[in-house]
């Protein structure tokens, strides 16, 4: 199932009281008060973002805010009554998008959770923001990956790579700019980049061993052909 917001708390009063809120303005919220809870929810269901406490019981949301960055592209803004400058550099620095404070107002809390998913429908309006060929599907704001009808996973640098393949597809990309657009460092090593392309082709080609999408064009690099 979908939804447009997954709040993470452990306070589980808060958290059912911020979904019930959003869900009466026709934002559909689910919550969980668990990391363990967060993972299951996410590997059964998709959300546009989410709302992580730091606080939680079993883990830190700085754990689990790294955990879900290592797969998933969904805005995370951070809730906490925390505030100390140390930790919203922290939750920046892992991939956070926002730091609210607690106790915050409904009211606002949802107006920047609809100002988030606006931009995120506007960005998603246009045809580039989403890629369909004969076998393969990618909804760039689900990030959610399908192969000949069937959804595939990808771990973050997976889909990253992918993605920017088929940005560039019929061109061929030379392992250096691979390097530096997809890793963002011109010093990653041919073995790390041979283990992602493999990984991708084992998930999108039909024949991962006679690749027809991800072609090696020796000497040169990489190239992607519908």
């Amino acid at each position: 199932m979908h939804y447009n917001c997954l709040v993470v708390d452990d306070e589980l009063e808060l958290a059912e009281s911020t979904s019930e809120y959003f869900n009466l303005f026709d934002v559909k919220t689910a919550f969980v008060t668990e990391y363990e809870e967060c993972i299951k929810f996410l590997q059964e269901n998709s959300t546009d973002l989410i709302l992580l406490d730091i606080n939680l019981s079993s883990h830190s949301g700085f754990e689990l805010c790294k955990k879900i960055r290592s797969e998933y592209d969904m805005p995370i803004l951070f809730i906490s009554a925390r505030d100390r400058d140390e930790d919203v550099l922290i939750a920046f620095g892992i991939g956070g998008d926002d730091y609210i404070h607690k106790p915050y107002s409904l009211q606002i809390l949802m107006a920047k959770v609809k100002a988030v998913l606006q931009r995120m429908k506007k960005r998603g309006s246009s045809p580039e923001d989403n890629y369909e060929s004969e076998d393969l599907t990618i909804d760039y704001i689900t990030g959610k990956v399908y192969v000949r009808g069937s959804e595939v996973i990808l771990k973050a640098m997976e889909y990253k790579l992918l993605t920017y393949l088929i940005q560039k597809k019929g061109c061929i990309i030379s392992k250096e700019e691979l390097f530096e657009q997809v890793w963002g460092d011109s010093f990653t090593g041919d073995s790390t980049l041979n283990v992602h392309i493999r990984h991708l082709r084992e998930r999108i080609e039909e024949n991962p061993n006679e690749p027809v999408h991800i072609k090696t064009i020796w000497g040169r690099g990489y190239c992607y052909e519908e």
